[in-house]
């Protein structure tokens, strides 16, 4: 591994304090006070705001505007207990838990409040690392047939692909090895950009959706007393927290149901077996591992599950980040349109910064999928699959609100209040996206 054992888990620590600390809240924002409604109104799906230049934002189905995601706590009182909502098959119930307001003058809960990003930290740990020591729990208990069925599993993914005809992989590395340069970049794409990217990318989309947001708070670019963030406000950051949460769920359920080889561990010259013979003649190089290569510290270690390539969540948490760049709502003053006329025709694109979020959504991914493939640590029926978890996650990530009234008891049990971010947000007539400041043209 190199001196990515250490650059490694330092760019990832260097994020997550980073985030804390541009994220923070300042002394005008803590103590100013202003009326609050119950909720945050944020523009709804079919407005000007979450419809810009033809491209749809993100509907009430990824919970950006359900009414269960937009009231997720209560309003501070004294009170010792709350309702929540949980659903269960379209059916809805009502609990009780503790409200942990009262516990919002303690230290712990000021602290929070100071850096709300904190508990953002606290997630990204809980679900990567449950997610991780699952994997662990499954890599050492692992049995000796287990190689056997996930290679079995591998040559039915090839045999699959040859059907379809997308049986690329060996054509793709193949050239990539023909250009030594780009191959090794290719690699400490593969090995360095997953994890630090994702964490980059919360840290950022928490910044423009809610930290820009935030009424009276002096910030470089942003005049007092306005806002200048995106209008889906914070119910979308927390909308695509859960989908990564969700997205690592179902991966580990298939990926324990399905143990599946990628392609790089097919040439392994030990392994015996007429299906061990097939594997190598497909002749796959793994070039991110070994002396030569850019190994992650995630991924050689004796606790990593190699027999998980099914689904690719490289591809599956790339995709989220690229679809949500590409749709995120923007502020009206950054919608304004591009006019362009061709001789006695005019055209109107959308605004360079729309056309910025498409080429940097689409080149995101597409980046990942050609370094998971021609690295043959994955196939591309992988990516599929791996696309197809993004998608269920982003549909169905309000399950996860559910786990709200386990939070309210944990939080009880510590003593502690976490604080809302829309409890930072502005009252009525102060959002700075109320009106289109995009001009009319005519050809």
């Amino acid at each position: 591994m190199g001196a990515g054992a250490v650059i490694e888990p330092l760019v990832v620590i260097v994020l997550l304090f980073g985030g804390t600390w541009i994220n923070r809240a300042t002394e005008a924002s803590l103590s100013r006070r202003f009326p609050r409604r119950s909720s945050v109104e944020y523009p709804r799906a079919s407005s000007p705001d979450s419809l810009e230049s033809g491209y749809i934002s993100p509907t009430a189905k990824d919970g950006l505007l359900s009414p269960r995601a937009s009231s997720p706590s209560p309003q501070i009182s004294d009170e010792r207990w709350h309702k929540r909502i949980i659903g269960v098959f379209g059916f809805s119930y009502s609990v009780t838990s503790p409200n942990t307001a009262v516990f919002q003058d303690r230290l712990l809960s000021r602290l929070l409040r100071r850096l709300p990003f904190l508990a953002e930290c606290w997630y990204w740990a809980l679900v990567y690392w449950t997610y991780q020591l699952g994997r662990a729990f499954t890599a050492v208990t692992l049995k000796d047939d287990t190689v056997d069925v996930a290679r079995r599993h591998a040559l039915q993914v090839i045999r699959l692909e040859e059907t379809l005809g997308i049986f690329w992989e060996v054509k793709i590395q193949a050239y990539f090895l023909r250009h030594p340069l780009l191959m090794t970049w290719i690699n400490w794409i593969y090995s360095f950009i997953h994890i630090p990217g994702t964490i980059a990318f919360l840290v950022w989309l928490y910044y423009y959706t809610i930290t820009r947001n935030r009424i009276n708070e002096p910030q470089l670019g942003k005049p007092r007393g306005t806002v200048s963030g995106s209008p889906a406000g914070p119910l979308l950051y927390q909308a695509r927290r859960r989908t990564l949460a969700v997205c690592n769920l179902l991966a580990f359920v298939v990926f324990t149901l399905w143990p599946c080889m990628p392609p790089r561990l097919l040439s392994d010259p030990s392994a015996e077996g007429p299906e061990a013979e097939l594997g190598r003649a497909y002749g796959f190089v793994d070039t991110v591992h070994g002396v030569n290569g850019a190994g992650s510290v995630w991924t050689e270690n004796r606790f990593c599950n190699q027999y998980a390539a099914m689904p690719s969540l490289h591809f599956g948490y790339s995709l989220m980040i690229g679809l949500t760049i590409m749709t995120i709502p923007l502020p009206a003053h950054h919608r304004r349109t591009l006019r362009l006329r061709v001789g006695s025709l005019g055209l109107r694109l959308p605004s360079w910064r729309r056309l910025l979020c498409l080429a940097l959504g689409f080149l995101y991914p597409f980046t990942i999928l050609v370094a998971i493939v021609s690295t043959a640590n994955h196939f591309i029926l992988d990516a599929v699959a791996g696309a197809f978890v993004c998608g269920l996650g982003w549909w169905s990530n309000e399950i996860l609100l559910n786990l709200l009234p386990v939070e309210d008891y944990f939080l009880w049990l510590v003593r502690i209040y976490k604080p809302e971010p829309s409890s930072l947000q502005v009252p009525d007539n102060a959002s700075g996206w109320d009106s289109d400041e995009s001009e009319s043209w005519n050809p």
